[in-house]
């Protein structure tokens, strides 16, 4: 059963990438195998999410489960302050990506990358429910796709913003506030 789900899954996930597949120099070409990656974690350890709920272990992958804060607060950044319009029908990035304006205000004005930090959160989590070679392998090729994933897109920002972008680079953090 769980190679089905992960089937059917890939298979929406391909679907939803599938502009940015088409694009292999886009970030959301590596975005992709970052998800898949934390998709097969998720199902992989799927059995172990709610075992020993008091263990140290269970607790902390559950504080990194909360990373769903970041994904909220960054589109609704984007959408609001950064006023994103819908793409070209050829464009690999979605609608709530494309902004006119650089957001640097919110999360934002701490890390450049609050989406991505929220799916490392969520992979880092989900290894924590049991850790094996294979979901250790797993969170380790997300985590590369994701610092992929950010770095083709800060090429891209840089593109489009320019001056203000580098600026905005040296005064925040790719991930972690303060840290990484």
């Amino acid at each position: 059963m769980p190679i089905v789900v992960f089937i059917l899954g890939s298979v929406a996930i391909a679907w939803v990438s599938r502009a940015s597949l088409s694009k292999p120099r886009s970030h959301g070409f590596p975005r992709f195998f970052a998800f898949e990656a934390i998709f097969a974690l998720l199902i992989i350890n799927a059995r172990h999410w709610f075992a020993y709920p008091i263990g140290i272990q269970q607790t902390v992958s559950l504080l990194l489960a909360q990373s769903i804060i970041l994904v909220v607060w960054g589109v609704v950044l984007l959408r609001r302050v950064g006023k994103s319009v819908a793409p070209s029908d050829q464009s690999p990035v979605f609608e709530w990506e494309n902004t006119e304006m650089l957001v640097t205000t919110g999360i934002y004005r701490y890390i450049r990358h609050p989406m991505y930090s929220s799916l490392l959160f969520l992979a880092w989590g989900a290894l924590l429910k049991s850790v094996t070679e294979i979901t250790l392998t797993l969170a380790g090729v997300a985590t590369l796709a994701l610092i992929v994933t950010a770095k083709v897109e800060e090429t891209e920002n840089l593109d489009r913003f320019g001056d203000e972008y580098r600026d905005y680079m040296r005064r925040t953090r790719l991930f972690v506030p303060f840290l990484l």
